[in-house]
């Protein structure tokens, strides 16, 4: 695995798309400082998932988009794409190049994507911790990293070694698991005490489930004996009945010959029309026989032309070509072998040749520096003779030029102070003319102009127009975000507004619900509804018998308590009145005790009739007679001792005369949430109307802006334009006077000089004249070495000579190595491609003989197909010209049926006449049955009501003639009227000492152990499940000890023996602080360089210590190897020696692992295999430039 390429657009300083194309081996990285090298470095870390702005060397992360440059516009999105060649399958994806793509635009937006699909930054880690790379980047090696590794506590070092080591997935489970284990702990406390409380409450349930089981059995006696009295009432009715109905049979014998008369002819009737029916399909079934059949006519026309076009395309398939090529590509293939067998011979002779030019070269170049050292010895001695000569003849030089320039000095300072004095003289006359210009432009010290008063106006007043319209955006986003929670308050008290339970499904039956019909001042909303005992959440109907209906269907479905209002009473109009009467005393009773009550000046309580109305034709008066609402039962109390027969609080607590109820804060009430509900549907009205008027008002601060920034504009192009030819004055002004203090320094610096100079000639006249004396001297000594020199040039030239040529030599030969190398990879596994063509092109050969056999027999069934459809539309032919004829008849015959029908239908209004004098003389006998069919329908309502069966099933399973079961099984005694009756009463008696009955126990208590059980088994599997997870933290404990454990000893080895390789005769090793604890351990780098007793790492200097930090991360790199490395700068502090040695750990590197280095060092360019140029063509935008060594070579 290594990377292949580098894709960069609006990265940093990489403003336009720049592709970097990477080597296995070494690829350096080189260029001027600033041109953008460590640009891909952090382009390297950024699309690896880095998340510190501070690592990429930035303030925050958008600071890696491309900001631009005085001639390029800033981007708004960066994109780094990175391509990983997969074919050694390091990474867990099922593709053998993996492309990973960061983007990140400027407003703050973010994509990962993995070969094109969109993936999330844990998908990116995931896939890169396998191969040791994580978030810790430690294969990435930046500027100051290697001072950041010595001074990063032991923990820190650890953190390197974990990432290298793959544990790092393993901590991301463990804390995975600990978070499930702490967010558990509250869950499973809370489990426990809800089944601590549910075994709390099955005791008193299961109490009143057996009250509830003795109550269903005394019911079953309490039932079959009212069963058996009501059945003997049934029976004794049905038996009068059978003995009036005698009288009954004439008029019924009568009844049945009309009847009978009737229906023959009704039946003739029927069978006319029957008949007509029946003709009816079937003339219908002629007409769409008919169509069909011209359809499939057509659809057979159009089948045979398409087979006959399709016989004529398959007859144009021809037969395969290309057969000849498969025994091409072996034949070539054969000759690939060949010279691929040639090449290796040829790469092996020419690493041989370069074996022996290497040695050559060393050879001459030791004669080389052995000749250069002597020439070099003589060289130095003449030299320092000629030097020391020199230096003399030099000073000499120095001081017949230090005179003659002091002598030419001294003239013209004489000059100089002329010139000076004329300029001073000019220079002070134009200062003068100036400043007069400067006052007649208003630049003078007499105060603010008026122009420039007005732009400040004009800025103030745009600054607070600025102003106005943030404060409009911010009220109008706060009025937008008062709707939307108003909105959201509204819905939600829709929502509860709606019943759950019996009245919910008796709404969609009934008139509308209660809250619908009623209207209640506010505040009394809570204790109206408790004044309703319920009744608020119940719905309205129009009739009683609708509400006795709805309450028998709720009871048959089980869908729970329904509370109904009616419109219409059923009470008779006499009734009514006293009814009101009764209503109107009520209400006065009440208001007597308001008038009695002396704290009732704040409105503290109110007759329930005052507040509450009905509405749509409602009216609440009778149910809320008589009533006081108050808030408190202090109230409530005082009210009754003044006399009050009713009192409720908004507590829904109630206080009569002889008895109170509550105590226990009921539910939300319905009418308060109805009234919420339509306060915060109003609220919602005004606070959209805010929202219009914040945007108008922001359209007219906008507006106000606008025009504050024109006038502030105009102002200030003005102030501008008389600023500049005020400014372009007084420039001309300073620069006169400069010119005047100028001129006036040149004057006093002249003479000063002059003084100077005169001091000067004097000294330096005495000086050359001692120097001329030393001069002469040093000439007379003689040269003796002149003739060694002169035999040591002539054997220079030779040796350097045969250096050169044995180093061109050994160029050549390496060359030639790298050119067999290339050819010969270039000519690899070309034979078996071209084995693999030929089998490719035999399979071709196959399928096209195949296909052109199918298309054979294709064409064979199309000529079929044609001349069946030629067949079926003869036969489609035919078949429409006797349908034409069968739809023809059937139209006839109905026409004879519709004549017969007219003649029947005048007979059957004959006897139906006769039919209406027999009922007449029927009704007449039923009337005289009638008082005792009345008495059987109450029997039989009563019979429902109270047991649910008809008349008929009673009289059969419990009628006089049915035995009675007795306490004893299988025993049965004669029915008698007296013990039946003594029976009903007995157990009415045993059900009035039972006293109130739960009805639900038995289903609460089941329902409640029920609960109990399942929470019971969710506690005993929470439970298991945490000790599954402490086994998976104890395990990942384990994992990681061992991975550690081993991870930690080869990195120890590992520095050991890179330290001595990189400090020959020196001695480093790494220390855990914590032995005992490999888990919470940190690490400590011991370092003691040759010749130094110290181990100390901030008393090693600087090359040191980025040689101990490199060693440090090199065994790491050894211990745990990585695909790739990216080194930046890290040899820039090193000597030529140390650098040597960090170079041959680069070699080891390379064979294992792929190394990105960017580098100013020209040995490490070198080595490399490919060098990358980085420079700005462009200010401000990097370029790049490649080069492979070995197309140099």
């Amino acid at each position: 695995m290594y990377l292949t390429s580098l894709n960069l657009r609006g990265f940093k300083s990489f403003a336009s798309s720049t592709t970097m194309k990477f080597e296995p081996g070494i690829n350096a990285i080189v260029g001027p400082n600033g041109s953008g090298k460590s640009n891909v470095v952090d382009a390297l870390a950024w699309v690896m998932g880095e998340q510190g702005a501070k690592t990429l060397r930035g303030g925050q992360m958008s600071d890696v988009i491309f900001a631009g440059t005085a001639t390029r516009s800033p981007l708004g999105r960066a994109e780094v794409s990175l391509t990983i060649d997969n074919s050694d399958a390091t990474l867990p994806i099922d593709y053998t190049e993996v492309t990973i793509t960061r983007t990140l635009f400027r407003n703050g937006g973010s994509e990962y994507a993995i070969n094109g699909n969109q993936a999330r930054l844990l998908d990116v880690q995931e896939l890169l911790s396998d191969t040791g790379m994580g978030k810790e980047m430690h294969v990435i090696i930046g500027q100051g990293r290697l001072d950041e590794v010595l001074t990063s506590s032991p923990e820190g070092r650890r953190g390197i070694i974990e990432e290298a080591a793959g544990v790092l997935k393993h901590r991301r489970r463990k804390e995975k698991a600990l978070r499930k284990l702490e967010n558990m702990k509250g869950t499973l406390q809370r489990i426990e005490d809800l089944a601590t409380e549910l075994r709390r409450q099955l005791g008193p349930l299961a109490r009143q489930a057996d009250n509830a089981r003795k109550a269903q059995v005394i019911q079953a006696v309490e039932r079959d004996a009212r069963a058996r009295l009501l059945a003997d009432d049934i029976a004794r009715q049905f038996a009068r009945l059978e003995t009036d109905s005698h009288d009954e049979a004439r008029l019924k014998e009568l009844q049945e010959r009309n009847a009978r008369g009737l229906r023959e002819t009704q039946e003739e009737m029927d069978a006319l029309l029957a008949g007509q029916a029946d003709l009816e399909p079937l003339l219908a079934r002629s007409r769409q026989s008919l169509e069909r059949v011209a359809s499939l006519e057509e659809r057979f026309r159009s089948l045979q032309q398409l087979a006959a076009e399709r016989a004529r395309s398959l007859a144009r398939v021809g037969e395969p070509t290309g057969t000849d090529l498969p025994e091409e590509y072996r034949r070539r293939a054969q000759r690939a072998r060949k010279e691929e067998e040639s090449l290796k011979a040829r790469a092996t002779e020419a690493q041989d040749a370069l074996t022996q030019a290497t040695q050559a070269r060393r050879v001459a170049e030791e004669n080389e520096r052995d000749i250069t050292v002597a020439y070099g010895r003589l060289v130095r001695q003449q030299s320092e003779h000629r030097e020391r000569t020199a230096r003399v003849a030099g000073k000499i030089a120095v001081a017949t030029s230090r005179v003659e320039a002091l002598r030419e000095e001294k003239t013209r300072l004489g000059d100089d102070e002329k010139v000076a004095s004329k300029r001073h003289e000019d220079a002070s006359h134009n200062v003068a003319k100036l400043e007069e210009e400067v006052a007649r432009h208003g630049g003078g010290e007499t105060g603010q102009d008026v122009l420039a008063t007005e732009h400040a106006k004009n800025t103030q007043e745009r600054i607070h127009a600025n102003h106005v319209v943030h404060q409009a955006r911010k009220k109008l986003s706060q009025a937008r975000e008062n709707v939307a929670s108003l909105t959201a308050v509204a819905r939600t008290l829709e929502k509860s507004i709606e019943p759950n339970d019996a009245n919910a499904w008796a709404r969609k039956r009934a008139t509308g619900s209660v809250k619908d019909f009623i209207d209640v001042e506010r505040g009394w909303e809570a204790a109206a509804e408790n004044a309703l005992a319920g009744l608020a959440g119940g719905v309205v109907v129009e009739n009683i018998d609708d509400g006795i209906e709805m309450l028998r269907q709720a009871a048959s479905q089980k869908t729970g308590r329904l509370d109904a209002w009616v419109l219409n009473s059923v009470a008779r109009e006499s009734t009514k009145d006293s009814s009101q009467d009764h209503s109107a005393f009520l209400d006065s009773v009440a208001r007597r005790a308001l008038s009695r009550f002396s704290q009732n000046e704040n409105n503290v309580a109110v007759c329930a009739t005052d507040v509450i109305s009905g509405k749509n034709g409602a009216d609440f008066t009778g149910k809320l007679a008589g009533t006081v609402l108050c808030h408190s039962l202090e109230v409530a109390r005082e009210l009754v001792e003044c006399g009050a027969l009713r009192v409720v609080t908004s507590h829904g607590d109630v206080l009569t005369q002889h008895d109170v109820s509550g105590g226990q804060a009921t539910a939300q009430s319905v009418l308060a949430t109805q009234r919420a509900y339509t306060d915060a549907l109003e609220n919602q009205r005004h606070a959209q109307t805010e929202v219009e008027e914040c945007e108008e008002s922001l359209r007219q601060a906008e507006e106000a802006l606008q025009d504050a920034r024109s006038r502030e504009d105009v102002t200030g192009a003005k102030l501008k334009e008389r600023d500049s030819a005020l400014a372009a004055i007084t420039a001309q002004l300073g620069a006169a006077r400069d010119s005047v203090r100028s001129a006036q320094a040149d004057m006093d610096r002249i003479a000063q000089r002059s003084q100077h100079v005169e001091g000067q000639l004097i000294s330096h006249s005495e000086e050359l004249e001692t120097l001329r004396q030393q001069h002469e001297e040093l000439a007379a000594q003689p040269a003796l070495w002149e003739a060694d020199l002169t035999k040591l040039e002539s054997r220079r030239e030779p040796a350097r000579t045969a250096a050169r040529q044995a180093r061109e030599a050994e160029t050549q030969a390496r060359l030639a190595v790298r050119t067999a190398e290339e050819r010969l990879r270039s000519v690899v596994g070309k034979a078996d491609s071209l084995d693999r063509r030929a089998r490719s092109e035999e399979e071709r050969l196959e399928r096209e003989v195949r296909s052109a056999k199918r298309a054979s027999k294709a064409r064979e069934e199309a000529l079929k197909v044609e001349e069946r459809a030629r067949q079926a539309l003869n036969l489609a032919h035919r078949l429409r010209e006797a349908l034409t004829q069968e739809r023809t008849d059937a139209e006839t015959e109905m026409g004879i049926l519709k004549a017969q029908q007219n003649t029947i239908q005048v007979r059957i209004a004959e006897l139906t006449k006769e039919e209406r004098e027999l009922a007449d003389s029927t009704h007449r006998r039923e009337l005289m049955l009638a008082e005792l069919k009345v008495r059987l329908e109450q029997l039989e309502t009563t019979a429902k009501a109270e047991l649910g069966m008809n008349a008929r099933t009673i009289v059969e399973e419990y009628g006089p003639l049915v035995p009675v079961p007795t306490d004893t099984e299988g025993e049965t005694v004669p029915y008698v009227r007296k013990e039946q009756e003594e029976r009903l009463a007995k157990a009415q008696r045993q059900l009035a000492r039972l006293g109130k009955i739960n009805p639900l126990a038995l289903e609460e208590h089941a329902a409640l152990e029920e609960r109990h059980n399942y929470v019971s088994g969710q506690l005993e599997d929470m439970k298991k499940s945490r000790r599954d997870l402490l086994e998976i933290v104890r395990e990942l404990d384990a994992k990681v000890t061992q991975v550690m454990e081993s991870a930690i000893r080869d990195v120890s080895q590992q520095f050991g023996k890179v330290f001595e390789r990189l400090f020959p005769g020196g001695h480093g090793k790494l220390v855990m602080t914590e032995p005992d604890s490999v888990l919470t351990t940190g690490i400590e780098i011991e370092a003691r360089p040759p010749g130094k007793k110290v181990k100390r790492l901030s008393l090693l200097s600087g090359g040191e210590r980025s040689l101990t930090a490199i060693a440090f991360l090199v065994s790491i790199f050894m211990a745990r190897p990585s695909p790739f490395y990216v080194l930046d700068e890290v040899e820039a502090a090193l000597d030529d020696v140390n650098l040597s040695r960090l170079l041959d750990i680069f070699k080891d590197l390379q064979q294992s692992a792929q190394l990105l280095v960017i580098t100013h060092q020209q040995r490490t360019m070198e080595i490399a295999d490919v060098l990358y140029g980085v420079s700005m063509r462009e200010k401000g935008v990097t370029s790049v430039i490649s080069q492979k060594m070995s197309d140099l070579a």
